[in-house]
């Protein structure tokens, strides 16, 4: 993975495992040790999900950016779709607290697109191939 790629990774990831730890402690002290438990999960699902999805979209955007925007919708529409099957499944379980790992699993998704979205404006990626320094060959028609 390029620099460029895992300077926005890790610029997206610290925040949001950053605001899974408050959730986990804030969790824990209204729901106890299970509040704590589904907060934790739900904000190593967030950075699973959100890390694949922005490896996937780097990836598309070298080898078919012609595709990349399309990618980009289709991507997070999924991403966004999996995240509430996680909530439904995990809706009526007794291995942690459903309504903490719902709301860090929100709270965490949006962090995430906050940090990526800031990290993407700050980033200076070049838009363009830097001229190496040659000049062009003259094609057409030279009278």
């Amino acid at each position: 993975m390029p620099s460029n790629d895992v300077r926005i990774l890790a610029q997206a990831a610290v925040p949001t495992a950053a605001v899974g730890a408050v959730a986990a402690v804030v969790s824990g002290v209204v729901a106890g040790g299970k509040g704590a438990i589904g907060a934790g999960v739900a904000t190593l699902i967030v950075i699973l999900f959100m890390g694949i999805g922005l490896y996937v979209l780097q990836r598309t955007a070298k080898s078919l950016p012609h595709l990349f925007q399309a990618m980009g919708l289709m991507l997070y529409t999924t991403q966004i779709l999996l995240l509430f099957v996680f909530v439904a499944v995990f809706k009526n379980t007794t291995l942690f607290n459903p309504k903490a790992f719902a709301l860090t699993l929100v709270v965490g998704t949006l962090t995430w697109i906050a940090a990526q979205a800031r990290a993407h404006m700050k980033s200076k990626i070049l838009y363009v191939e830097p001229d190496s320094g040659t000049k062009p060959e003259k094609t057409g028609h030279s009278s």
